[in-house]
């Protein structure tokens, strides 16, 4: 699932993701929790709502670090919370791990951040290779959530990393784009899963905010959207034993009453 953009997107995935679960028979759930507190950032409370919902692995991005009580909470749950591998040495938490399915079958999870109208953080084409060998000798079921700003820089990971992981799914715009597929080595790929939040919105903030910062170009603080509250995301088949992609569905719910 995309960003989960504070109260209005946590209620989505508690309310629409069981039901979703059961429909398509998911095995594993993974969210990009960047933006679960407030809309910026993640709190103890956000993440732990988030698992309590089904939520197997939380991701995260440019907006870790934005609520510094989740750094206790991700040293205490470093397997829950991945923030961007690329981050520099030392850093809080960690980049990738393994998670599994009650019956032993296992899943790893790479998350990177990039860097074009971003932070200068190491370059994720040079970073990821590496972490992806270590993590396939656990599991050939790999995916990656790339989170950065340019469409072509998570296109190019796709390509960059197709045939060596199961997927590569891109966060962080909040808008969800029509390009999924499966990539020439068996990768499948999406530019944007999109969000789970208020779609009348821009990127889930009033619309009158956002609006007033580009007439005037001045500061105005945020304020969350409430209303028209979708779930979305992906539901991807990968091949235990190849690793490889057999098929990538968009998902797009809305939470009744708004």
């Amino acid at each position: 699932m995309g960003d989960v953009v504070g109260k209005p997107g946590v209620t989505a995935v508690r309310t629409l993701l069981p039901k979703l679960i059961a429909r398509h028979s998911v095995d594993l759930v993974i969210a990009n929790a960047e933006n679960s507190e407030g809309g910026a950032g993640i709190s103890p409370e956000s993440a732990e709502a988030l698992l309590a919902s089904e939520v197997n692995l939380l991701t995260s991005g440019n907006h870790f670090w934005t609520k510094k009580q989740i750094l206790p909470w991700v040293e205490e749950n470093p397997h829950l919370l991945l923030r961007p591998a690329n981050y520099p040495k030392g850093a809080p938490g960690r980049g990738h791990t393994v998670i599994q399915t009650p019956d032993g079958r296992k899943l790893g999870v790479l998350n990177l951040e990039g860097r074009v109208n971003m932070k200068p953080l190491d370059n994720p084409f040079t970073v990821a290779p590496d972490l992806v060998a270590e993590l396939r000798k656990q599991t050939p079921c790999i995916l990656v959530d790339m989170h950065c700003e340019a469409t072509s820089e998570k296109n190019a990971m796709g390509a960059h990393l197709d045939g060596k992981v199961s997927a590569v799914v891109g966060t962080h715009t909040h808008v969800q784009t029509a390009d999924e597929r499966i990539l020439p080595g068996g990768t499948a790929y999406i530019t944007d899963v999109g969000m789970c939040g208020p779609l009348d919105s821009v990127i889930g903030m009033k619309k009158e905010s956002s609006i007033e910062r580009f007439i005037t170009l001045r500061h105005v603080p945020y304020e969350l959207a409430k209303n028209l509250v979708y779930l979305q995301g992906v539901i991807i088949d990968m091949d235990d034993k190849t690793g490889k992609a057999r098929g990538i569905e968009r998902i797009r719910e809305h939470l009744p009453g708004t």
